[in-house]
């Protein structure tokens, strides 16, 4: 049986030597077993987040919603506004949001050991093994590393490494030499632009060619991820270390001919997630590669989108329209960030940076995990209030799969942080 703890602490009344301690983990486990939290109050700067209750929240969702979803040829997209199911969409190649469906169901086998998990996210990801040999957009990350990358790390699938490095050579196959970078969608999918595009979102996708060169992939994998993210770096983010969204690129010298966006208010406007993206991509590349010069640029965007965040840490769709009440809110891009501070606060030297990554976090849990996000007796999903595409007209304040994904994996990595001892 699990043991419960519903605690209120006062700040205020704690000693004098808990202050001075700057940060306290408490980690309370039935029978002192090392291999389960049953309980977890964090307290840091007048932080307070109950781990498990939020973990359990997650899992009281997925008990609800996993019976609803048993068409194995679509995966749930979003849950419309003042809905409470989700709506599915089918599993197609142009479809870049089927993978963190069966992501969610291999962090949700992780976090709480119940192998039901494990085989549902078996049968979720199996379904699109065909995925591998996509080559007409660069989603093939997204789409084949939280199903096939996490079923080969967490649910131990060895016959999953075949399929990933498949997959990895698809996205390779995007590098653009002349350019520095792996080429963003089709021109056909938005003509807009007519030559070498590149998104901010596609620093994601790197990481499977990072677990690709670590696994038996070429070496070219690892330099075509190392050339993306300094390219990026360089084109893709203002003086301020805001990013832009869409950069349009001359394929034969190289040369910036655009830089605009897509899902953001305007071209110069500082699109919530993207910087999101940004924030998790070089967060991730510095703990492939060690590279210095990728943690300082991690922390400088990290830093600067702390510095635009409201008060609840959740912010708007568009940095650049935040100071209108009616404008709506991003909860993707707060999950996002949260898993990647979790990352960033155990990779700085400084201890100052460390607590203040992980206490900023920590406040971007607690508010998620709060009734004004939570979609805990409301609807099926973990979130509510994310904000997919509005310049669009499309997945205005809904749920969204992909929210769901980054905040169980913020979960799972805090967890996994607690049982170490970590911070």
């Amino acid at each position: 049986m699990k043991n419960y703890l519903n605690v209120s602490l006062n700040v205020g009344a704690l000693t004098k030597n808990f202050l001075l301690g700057g940060l306290l983990v408490l980690t309370i486990s039935c029978k002192n077993s090392k291999k389960e939290i049953s309980a977890a109050l964090v307290v840091g700067n007048s932080i307070a987040i109950d781990l498990q209750k939020q973990i359990d929240d997650c899992e009281s969702q997925l008990e609800i919603a996993v019976p609803k979803l048993t068409d194995l040829t679509k995966h749930p997209r979003l849950i419309e506004t003042n809905g409470t199911e989700w709506k599915q969409v089918l599993n197609h190649k142009l479809i870049w949001t089927s993978g963190f469906y069966p992501g969610i169901l291999w962090y949700a086998y992780q976090t709480t050991g119940h192998e039901k998990w494990k085989e549902e996210a078996i049968k979720r990801t199996e379904i699109f093994e065909d995925f591998k040999n996509i080559t007409e957009h660069h989603d093939i990350g997204f789409m084949m590393f939280p199903a096939y990358g996490l079923g080969y790390k967490i649910g131990g699938v060895e016959s999953y490494k075949d399929i990933l490095l498949t997959s990895a050579n698809s996205l390779a196959s995007r590098f653009n030499p002349k350019v520095g970078t792996i080429r963003s969608w089709s021109n056909k999918m938005h003509p807009r632009w007519q030559q070498h595009i590149t998104i901010i979102d596609n620093m994601l996708n790197l990481e499977l060619l990072f677990w690709a060169a670590k696994h038996g992939g070429e070496k070219s994998l690892y330099d075509i991820a190392v050339s993306h993210a300094e390219t990026t770096m360089k084109n893709h983010f203002r003086p301020d270390y805001t990013s832009w969204h869409v950069l349009e690129y001359d394929s034969i010298s190289g040369d910036i001919l655009n830089r605009h966006t897509k899902q953001g208010f305007a071209d110069d406007s500082r699109w919530s997630r993207g910087q999101a993206w940004g924030v998790y991509g070089y967060t991730m590349v510095y703990k492939e590669t060690k590279d210095e010069k990728f943690l300082d640029f991690a922390q400088k965007i990290t830093d600067k989108y702390l510095s635009l965040l409201p008060e609840d840490m959740v912010p708007c769709w568009d940095f650049d329209v935040a100071n209108d009440p009616k404008e709506e809110k991003d909860a993707s891009a707060a999950a996002v960030v949260a898993s990647a501070l979790l990352d960033l606060s155990t990779m700085v030297e400084s201890k100052e940076d460390q607590k203040r990554y992980y206490n900023a976090a920590l406040k971007m849990l607690k508010s998620l995990g709060s009734d004004k996000y939570s979609g805990v007796g409301k609807a099926d999903s973990f979130l509510l209030h994310s904000t997919g595409a509005k310049s669009l007209g499309n997945e205005i304040d809904v749920a969204l799969i992909y929210a769901d994904y980054y905040y169980i994996e913020a979960l799972s990595r805090l967890k996994k942080m607690q049982a170490n001892e970590i911070l």
